[in-house]
């Protein structure tokens, strides 16, 4: 633990004496009770220094306590085009911000000032950033890779060999159907498609119908044939080794191997092959509404997040192959 001297020369801003000693104790308070690290420690203070030097330059002297308790909403949202102005990124400004409503609550706890201005200030909103998709081939090298990466030694001498089954069942599924990762492992023994539709529970309950291509079908049928477990129709339909519902990490860490055996980028995900089955979706020319439906987006803004990525890629390869371009 900082000695309270180590702390105060970590404080390279100007501030009253009174708002150093609650920044040493806020300090020491987020070292003992919220075991925060040294890094995130010498983040908070990096960005309450972004605070205080705003702060100076505003009242023109270091702030003391009695000016951070009449500081308006309009001053606060000053600091955050101050910000924008600097060219600081949305989520750095996101994390200053929290930072500063941790030390303003701290404040109000230890009975030192309240302002309550700084809660009605919005942060602004974060873009959304989207999982890239595997092109159409590495997808579906990914798929026909999958059963003979897990299907080696290690699972034939232990009788194993169904997982190979499995983890290719999961993935075709994720790829074939765009479900998610959650979705996909929450369905039952019941739910298994021997037709060319199935329901899905996704997020808030809601139930959906997606298609579900002949090569899905398959590969279920061909891992429930291998699976060794006797299960039920209310058990789950995709298993661990032991029998029990199959946790998300095995997935992953499938997709994981196959990495550097394809030469997949590291934002290669489960999730992504949701995301590569709405992309593909559309760059085919499906309609926008569908895609939404399959996919279980409460929101249409939140699909149209694909056709950001698309017209992107469309626009990079326009400029690539346009000898006027």
């Amino acid at each position: 633990m900082a000695t309270s001297k180590e702390a105060l020369d970590r404080i390279n801003f100007e501030c009253e004496p009174a708002l150093k000693e609650a920044i040493i104790t806020w300090r020491r308070w987020l070292e003992t009770e919220r075991r925060a690290s040294k890094h995130t420690l010498d983040a908070y203070l990096r960005d309450l220094s972004a605070f205080f030097i705003f702060a100076q330059q505003l009242l023109g002297y270091p702030a003391g306590v009695d000016d951070l308790r009449s500081f308006t909403a309009a001053d606060f949202r000053g600091f955050l085009a101050d910000r924008t102005d600097a060219g600081i990124a949305r989520s750095s400004i996101n994390r200053q911000m929290s930072t500063l409503r941790n030390f303003f609550k701290f404040l109000d706890r230890q009975n030192i000032l309240e302002n309550p201005a700084l809660v009605a200030v919005r942060t602004p909103k974060q873009k959304q950033a989207v999982p890239k998709a595997l092109s159409q081939q590495e997808a579906v090298v990914s798929l026909d890779a999958i059963e003979a990466l897990s299907d080696g030694d290690w699972h034939e001498s232990r009788g194993l060999s169904w997982v190979a089954k499995r983890d290719a069942a999961v993935l075709t599924l994720l790829y074939g159907c765009g479900l998610r990762i959650g979705e996909a492992l929450s369905l039952k023994q019941k739910d298994a498609p021997n037709t060319d539709v199935m329901r899905v529970k996704g997020k808030g309950k809601k139930e959906r119908m997606v298609p579900v291509l002949p090569l899905v079908i398959e590969a279920i049928k061909a891992y429930r044939e291998a699976c060794p477990f006797e299960l039920k129709q209310r058990d789950a339909l995709f298993v661990g080794a032991r029998g029990k519902p199959l946790d998300p990490g095995v997935i992953q860490r499938q997709i994981r191997k196959l990495r550097p055996l394809l030469n997949l980028a590291d934002d290669a995900t489960p999730h992504a092959l949701r995301h590569s089955f709405a992309t593909h979706l559309l760059a085919g020319g499906g309609d926008l509404r569908t895609i939404q439906e399959l996919l279980g987006h409460a929101s249409l803004s939140t699909t149209q997040r694909y056709t950001a990525v698309d017209a992107e890629k469309l626009n990079a390869e326009y400029k690539k192959s346009h000898p006027r371009a």
